[in-house]
Order: structure tokens, then C-alpha cells, then sequence
């Protein structure tokens, strides 16, 4: 790749032509061109060209993003009109991921399914860090080589996203492809007098920056050494840090002005978002842990090199806690995605995970994780039934065929997901309301009343579509309603350590039990069941089972 110091020294901020074409999102919707539904509720996509003047109800264009940087929501404004630059640090990847990591990027998959839904162009940066010293520990501890093992969980990593259904990034680039541009800003940054070279050693001065610790509030003086390893006393000030560390023997390395060596964890992203983005862009995200040091000193190094470099918007999510206690690798309490979804279905954990906003901690807890994936099993039921009853009629109706009761439900429901959403991606806010829909789709399917409903099949089709395109938003569309459920079964048995076979011969003990009028017997057995997280459920066709919140886990919290 050709060399950008020619980039760095123009100082240039993000425009969609830098991203190569391959690389662009191909966004159809446009502001002021979106095609008008012939449905006579108020479609989300529409929406975007509301004004909403005087309304307290923000219009779906009127997005509010918390920014650490000003530690308030802000209106949303991208640099370039239709277009949003968003660059999201990535995984350092020497093992597999665990479902801290599962939670930055579905929180931001979220952010960029819904920038998308807007119709902005979005160009999202996504890296992977391959060069790193746990990775070189790990590479020695396995005998692998370090870049060969890092893609290998790349790979792996990528995998996880795509159970969790997360979209893919624009682009997601390696450290290792982009040493020629990582030098090239080092170059700039000590041409600029703001990094100084120690026996083959390049350091950052931090207290050249004069508004170091503006992201993080902390003050200079407070600061520990930006980096990840012990304190250097060739350093001239204890925070400085290393944009670029000589080689150790055996270690991967790159020729550069200053000898062999590496680069250090801060200067990579810096460079990657520079190459792809430019210096000036809407939005930067990431974990709270890297607020202070890893984006503090991006920042740094990011108007060393250049002055005008501006980033709109820094957002971060909050941890997934184990007993209140930080999720990481190198506490020891992690559990990785792959242990999750071997138990849990990959669309539960997403669930769970939007379950909480992205700001607040989520403790991580197996209570929590059986409540979402009850909760997922009973929304795919709902829309499951919804489907048998509609067969293969015709999804589509026309204006006026919905009754108007059943429109004003959408409308409510809608203008509740646009206000969530709007207001700091409140996901839920979102879930909870699409309680009122799921449950009037139940009653128009299973109640008496419902059944004799003018126009239900009309009122079906409408409320079943509103929830299906906002599940579509959120990522959490199944390919397959009947596959999903089948799915969700199938890992409430696993947890269960039960098969199908064990169940129905429950449930056949529990029918002869019932004819035979021993009641205790009975009950005992649909007890036993419950306790493991199969609930029973008859109806005049027999009994079938159903995924649900042990008895087990459920007691304990119902004793305070």
C-alpha cells in the first residue's frame, strides 16, 4: 500500500471518496428520496423526512448520541451531509472472544443498522489488532507463528459476529497491512517535535499535548504511563508512551528509521482510521476501559500530527460485570461467546445484551440469559402462529383495509421505537414496547373475541410486518420463525441435560397420571420439568412443551 504522509500533512477530513468504492456501503435510501409505502400507518423509513417542530418526540432524523468528550447527549450532525465516517476499535486477537467484546460490537451494530435505517451512507472502520504483545506471549506459549495465529482468531472472531448477526464492517483492516502508514505518521508526529527516539525506542511527550486528559478528564499529573507495560526511565515523563518498541529477538518486526521494531498499541489505530477515514469523522467507539489510555492518547497522537484533527462524536459502552466485577481475559472471569451460544441461542445473547443500555453495566448472570431467551422464544411463537394463521395468503394490504384501531396500535408502537431510539439508542425502551403488538396479535389469533375481529387477517398482517421491520433494525430477525424455535428447544434441552424423548415420556407419565386422577403425581411431574426450564402447557389437543426460566433460578429471586 502506497505511502499517506502526503494524507497526514494535508490534514484532510473524511469525505466518502476515500473509502475505496469496494469498501463504500451501498446504501439505497437517501434523505428527501424515500419512497412512499402504500401503507396507511406511518412506516419508520418515512419518518426521516418529519420535521416534528414543537413536538417533544423526536423525529427519527433527530438523533441524540451521549459524547464522552462533552459528558452529554448531543444531536447528531455528521460532517458531510448523508454520510457518517464511524471507526469502532476491534479485538486484539490471540484467543477467542468473550461476550465483553460480544457487547461493544453489537452495541455498535446496532448504532450502524440504525444510522443506515436513517439513509445515511455509512462508512464503518472496524480493526483488528494483530501486532501486540499478548499476541507475541501467546504465539510462544502455542509455537505458532504470532501473525498466522492472530488471523486465525480473526477468523474465529468473525464467525462469532456472524451468530450474533452482526453486519460486517466496511472495511477491517490488520495492523500488519499498514506498518508503511503507521511509520509515516510516527515520521510526522516527531517532525512535528512531539515524539523524541530512545535507542531505537520512538516515545510520545504527553506534556507537549496541552490538552491531555480532556476525554478522560484526568489531570496529566495523575497519569500512570500510557501504555501497557512497566514504567521506562528513559522516559522524559512517566506517561509518555510508545508509538514504536525495537525488537526482542525472535519477535515479529518491520524495518523503520529507527531500526527493527513494532508499533505500539495507541499509534496503530490512529493510523488506521486516518488511512480510511481521515483525521476529522462523526464517530469513534469503543469499551469504556479505552477511554483512558488507549483513546486518550489516540487523540494525542491524532493532533500531533495534524492540528485540525476532529473527531464529532466518542462513544462508549459500559462493561458486562461478573459480582459486579469487570468481565476481561485477564481477570480471569470470562466466559467466551462460543460457551455462551453452546447454551444459549446466538439471538438470546443478543437480546440480552440490547436488554440493558449500552451506557449502564450489565451483570452477567444465568437468570438473565434464560429471561431473554424466553423472551425470544415467546416473540418468534407470536410471529410463528401469526404466519400459520395467514398461510400463503397475500402479506401485502392496501391503504384504508386495516381497521383504524389496529393502525392507531402501529402508529403508538412506532413513534415509541423512533422516540427510544432517537433518545441514545434506549434498545430497552424498544423491546418493551413491542409488548402491546405481540400481545394483540395473540389475542386476534387465540381469544374468542379476537377471532371474531372484522378484518383480523388485516390486522394481523400490519402488526405482524411493523414488528418484523423493527427486529429487522435491531438485528434480531431469524432467517426462519419455525427453525428459531426449534433452535430454542433444542438449547433448553441441552441446559436441561434432557432429549425430546425424555420430555414426551414426561409428559406421558404426566397424561396417564391425570386419567388415572393422581393429581399429586401430576403435578410433581410438570414441577420437575419446570424446575429445569420445560414448561407444560395443555389444551384440548394434548400437551406440548415449551422453553422457560427454571423454577430453579426463578425462586431465590422471588424471596426478597
Amino acid at each position: 500500500m502506497a505511502s499517506l504522509l502526503n494524507l497526514f500533512k494535508s490534514c484532510r477530513p473524511f469525505t466518502p471518496t476515500q473509502l475505496p468504492s469496494r469498501l463504500r456501503i451501498q446504501f439505497p435510501l437517501r434523505p428527501g428520496k424515500l419512497t412512499q409505502p402504500r401503507r396507511s400507518f406511518t412506516p419508520l423509513s418515512s419518518a426521516h423526512s418529519s420535521t416534528n417542530k414543537g413536538d417533544s418526540t423526536p423525529s427519527v432524523k433527530d438523533l441524540w448520541l451521549h459524547n464522552t468528550m462533552s459528558r452529554k447527549k448531543e444531536l447528531f450532525k455528521p460532517k458531510v451531509e448523508g454520510q457518517v465516517g464511524m471507526y469502532v476499535c476491534g479485538v486484539t486477537a490471540y484467543d477467542l472472544s468473550h461476550i465483553g467484546h460480544a457487547r461493544v460490537y453489537v452495541t455498535f451494530d446496532v448504532l450502524f443498522r440504525y444510522l443506515k435505517h436513517l439513509g445515511y451512507e455509512v462508512s464503518y472502520v472496524r480493526n483488528f489488532t494483530d501486532v501486540d504483545d499478548k499476541i507475541i506471549a501467546r504465539a510462544n506459549e502455542l509455537g505458532e507463528d504470532p501473525i498466522s495465529l492472530s488471523r486465525r482468531f480473526c477468523e474465529e472472531f468473525n464467525r462469532d459476529m456472524e451468530q450474533l448477526q452482526c453486519l460486517d464492517p466496511s472495511v477491517q483492516p490488520r495492523v500488519s497491512d499498514h506498518i508503511p502508514q503507521i511509520i509515516d505518521l510516527i515520521k510526522q508526529i516527531i517532525d512535528n517535535d512531539y515524539a523524541y527516539e530512545v535507542d531505537g525506542d520512538v516515545y510520545f511527550s504527553v506534556d507537549k499535548s496541552p490538552t491531555y486528559g480532556k476525554l478522560s478528564g484526568r489531570k496529566l499529573e495523575d497519569n500512570r504511563a500510557g501504555e501497557r507495560v512497566a514504567v521506562d526511565t528513559r522516559k522524559r515523563h512517566p506517561a509518555d508512551f510508545a508509538l514504536w518498541k525495537t525488537a526482542k529477538e525472535g519477535e515479529v518486526s518491520w524495518e523503520s528509521p529507527w531500526g527493527r521494531g513494532r508499533p505500539g498499541w495507541h499509534i496503530e489505530c490512529s493510523a488506521m482510521s486516518a488511512a480510511y477515514l481521515g483525521y476529522s469523522f462523526d464517530i469513534h467507539g469503543g469499551g469504556m476501559d479505552l477511554v483512558f489510555p488507549h483513546h486518550e492518547n489516540e487523540i494525542a497522537q491524532s493532533c500531533a500530527a495534524c492540528d485540525s484533527s476532529d473527531i464529532s462524536y466518542w462513544i462508549h459502552n459500559g462493561f458486562v460485570t461478573v459480582d459486579s466485577e469487570k468481565m476481561s481475559k485477564s481477570l480471569g472471569n470470562f466466559f467466551t461467546i462460543r460457551q455462551v451460544i453452546d447454551l444459549y441461542h446466538p439471538l438470546a445473547l443478543r437480546l440480552f445484551l440490547m436488554g440493558t443500555h449500552y451506557r449502564s453495566p450489565i451483570n452477567y448472570s444465568d437468570f438473565l440469559l434464560e429471561s431473554a431467551s424466553e423472551r425470544v422464544f415467546y416473540i418468534y411463537q407470536t410471529l410463528h402462529d401469526c404466519e400459520s394463521v395467514l398461510g400463503e395468503k397475500d402479506s401485502t394490504f392496501d391503504d384504508g383495509s386495516v381497521p383504524s384501531h389496529t393502525l392507531t396500535s402501529i402508529n403508538s408502537f412506532r413513534s415509541e421505537f423512533v422516540a427510544s431510539m432517537s433518545d441514545d439508542l434506549l434498545t430497552p425502551v424498544t423491546l418493551a414496547a413491542m409488548s402491546e403488538p405481540l400481545k394483540t396479535i395473540n389475542d386476534l389469533i387465540h381469544t374468542r373475541k379476537g377471532k371474531k375481529q372484522p378484518r383480523r387477517e388485516e390486522s394481523l398482517k400490519a402488526l405482524e410486518a411493523s414488528v418484523r421491520e423493527v427486529l429487522t433494525i435491531l438485528g434480531l430477525m431469524p432467517t426462519s420463525y419455525s427453525e428459531v424455535l426449534e433452535q430454542l428447544k433444542e438449547k433448553a434441552l441441552k441446559r436441561a441435560g434432557l432429549n425430546e424423548e425424555d420430555v414426551l415420556q414426561r409428559v406421558k407419565e404426566r397424561t396417564e397420571a391425570r386419567k388415572n386422577k393422581e393429581y399429586e403425581r401430576s403435578d410433581e411431574i410438570r414441577k420437575e420439568l419446570a424446575n429445569v426450564g420445560i414448561a407444560l402447557m395443555d389444551s384440548p389437543e394434548g400437551t406440548a412443551w415449551r422453553p422457560a426460566i427454571p423454577l430453579a433460578l426463578q425462586e431465590p429471586s422471588t424471596t426478597t
